[in-house]
């Protein structure tokens, strides 16, 4: 990815280390000409610059979807809280104006749109096949449940589905995107394994 993209990616708050980041930007590069890309889960744009720099590079659009008022690990008392990302008159998250600066300095506003709501409701009125399907959204059991059924039936034959942070073994992470979304994907016959890079888990449809 172009060294400038990469830095505002580095300097954006958020939880995708470099290589998979890079991976991301790679399979949205070989999608983007097939349909859009849509992201579950955006928290302050870090993956967003990865997905959108292919974007801006090949063309098409990234879609994100966020109500942006922080999944349940983000909540105070939890583990990746991070009060500055916290509106101080309605005592809520509020990542939304971090994101939006991030993506303006990254200069990817015309590659970017976000789709500001919850999940479930979004994809209950969503028609559009998509190239890739990026989910990383909230990380409890129904959360991941919801993003799985509501999204995954919207990848396009030969599309991809990638996965955040999933992790076989308990020792090294949460169990819902494991057990909610990577498994069920595999198991429906729909969905074929092509590629591992850390926590990120891609599969393309059939």
């Amino acid at each position: 990815m172009p060294a400038d993209l990469l830095a505002h990616a580095h300097e954006a708050k958020g939880f995708m280390p470099e290589d998979e980041g890079a991976a991301l930007h790679r399979i949205a590069r070989e999608r983007l000409r097939h349909g859009p890309v849509l992201e579950v889960g955006t928290y302050c744009g870090k993956s967003a610059i990865y997905l959108g720099g292919a974007a801006r590079e090949i063309g098409g659009v990234v879609f994100t979807v966020d109500h942006h008022r922080g999944s349940e690990e983000n909540q105070a008392g939890w583990e990746h809280h991070d009060p500055s990302v916290v509106d101080a008159e309605l005592g809520k998250m509020d990542t939304l104006g971090q994101f939006r600066r991030n993506i303006a300095r990254a200069g990817l506003e015309d590659q970017v749109v976000a789709i500001v709501g919850a999940s479930t409701t979004v994809s209950a009125h969503w028609n559009t096949p998509l190239s890739l399907l990026f989910i990383d959204g909230g990380h409890g059991e129904q959360p991941a449940t919801d993003d799985y059924e509501g999204w995954a039936h919207h990848v396009m034959p030969g599309g991809l589905l990638a996965i955040h942070d999933v992790f076989p073994d308990p020792a090294d992470g949460g169990r819902p995107p494991y057990e909610r979304i990577y498994l069920p994907a595999l198991e429906s016959g729909d969905f074929t394994e092509v590629e591992a890079v850390g926590s990120l888990r891609v599969l393309r449809r059939g």
